[in-house]
């Protein structure tokens, strides 16, 4: 049996199915399904400057980047991520990716990925500075790559 989603949302070609939101969690916590397709373009390293994440792989393969080390996940490798740590991920592969988030507390929610999708998905070459406004707003910070 299939899991029946809150609400899907897409960025560019990233895909968002929500499981729980800060309304099922009392605001503690956030779940959702991301499907990766190979070489999508996908979020800058960033931080979260509140919430901690967790990201178990379903199925496919990722390259990782938390701190300062980069590591390829299959299917059944998770990793926990603490508020404050730089870290971005990537599918270089041919294959597309499930990765199961969870993100605590619940403030970086499906608000934050709507907003975020409306300016990446309006046509032609997305408002950066519209972006990071967004980022910022929910307490992400991004990070120029070293």
């Amino acid at each position: 049996m299939f899991p029946s989603f809150k609400e899907t949302i897409r960025i560019g070609g990233l895909e968002l199915n929500f499981l729980l939101d800060g309304d099922d969690t009392e605001g503690t916590m956030v779940q959702f399904e991301m499907i990766v397709p190979p070489n999508a373009k996908v979020p800058a390293p960033h931080f979260h400057v509140e919430v901690d994440e967790i990201a178990y792989m379903l199925e496919g393969t990722l390259m990782q980047t938390i701190g300062s080390e980069i590591r390829e996940m299959h299917s059944g490798d998770k990793c926990f991520i603490k508020r404050g740590v730089v870290h971005g991920f990537s599918n270089p592969y041919d294959q597309p990716a499930r990765v199961l988030c969870t993100l605590s507390p619940a403030s970086i929610g499906p608000a934050y990925f709507r907003e975020i999708a409306a300016v990446i998905n309006a046509g032609g070459p997305p408002d950066m500075q519209k972006v990071l406004a967004i980022m910022k707003n929910y307490g992400l910070e991004p990070v120029k790559p070293a």
